[in-house]
């Protein structure tokens, strides 16, 4: 009897850490304070990662090879919610990633957008510039239980089962994004440097082996973010018209694709 006494202690153990995993599961997103910036060496390094993670093309020109900054898709410095925010994202790595194959650390992901997303170069590991990047995210991550994903996190949901039509996604493009993003989609450059409005397409723009590539992706951001203060406005049909359109204007080939989803479940909307 003392046996199945301590068999069923260690299962009763068992499921009250198991509930606990569960209660931790999702987190409240909350945007620490700038006031609660430590002083020293980690607050200077809080604040140079915040200013790469929005100054991105002017800060780190041998790493991006395009006009974007990565606040062009987290936006406001990944703080908002449905637009892949950074709050929390420190507790949840290393993480199993489909596209890779295998388990990945922040620091992989962090490069997987240099190298797609900003069409550039990787940082290496042990630079000032990632160890900053990561103290900001650490920062942005205070008070989220490790293993947490917070409510937000990715871009929210839409209806992609829905089949896209390019022809009316040029005509939705035409009417609600043109006047930020270009008529020729090429983005609103700023007289000071840079642009003033992100491009979607063309050479300053993300890769084709960038996840914004895809019409799913495009989908979910466009559906919650845009047009920029008007998210959740267009339907769902209209978001996968206009991300289908827009996703397959020309833009810079990542040869590094062919390496996608190693282990097979390549999503049908993955460039070729």
């Amino acid at each position: 009897m003392k046996t199945l006494y301590r068999v069923s202690a260690g299962a009763a153990a068992a499921v009250l850490s198991l509930s606990a995993l569960a209660q931790a599961a999702t987190a409240e997103l909350k945007v620490p304070s700038d006031a609660s910036i430590p002083l020293g060496a980690q607050g200077v390094a809080i604040q140079e990662g915040k200013k790469l993670l929005t100054e991105t093309a002017q800060r780190l020109p041998a790493n991006v090879g395009n006009g974007l900054n990565c606040s062009s898709c987290h936006l406001s410095g990944g703080t908002v919610p449905g637009a892949a925010p950074w709050v929390g994202i420190w507790g949840v790595f290393p993480e199993y990633r489909a596209r890779s194959g295998r388990l990945i650390s922040l620091q992989e992901r962090v490069n997987d957008c240099f190298e797609r997303s900003m069409n550039g170069k990787p940082l290496a590991y042990t630079s000032n510039e990632m160890n900053n990047i990561l103290a900001y995210m650490q920062w942005l991550s205070v008070g989220v239980p490790t293993g947490a994903s917070v409510k937000g996190r990715g871009f929210g949901p839409v209806d992609t089962k829905l089949k896209p039509d390019s022809a009316h996604g040029k005509q939705v493009y035409a009417e609600k994004c043109a006047s930020c993003h270009g008529a020729d989609g090429l983005g609103l450059k700023n007289p000071a440097g840079g642009y003033a409005m992100p491009p979607l397409w063309g050479k300053d723009s993300f890769n084709d082996g960038a996840g914004m590539a895809r019409t799913n992706t495009a989908a979910v951001f466009v559906k919650h973010n845009m047009p920029l203060g008007q998210g959740g406005t267009l339907s769902d049909q209209d978001v996968m018209d206009v991300s289908e359109y827009f996703t397959h204007q020309p833009r810079p080939v990542y040869a590094g694709k062919a390496n996608d989803w190693p282990k097979g479940g390549k999503p049908k909307d993955a460039r070729e």
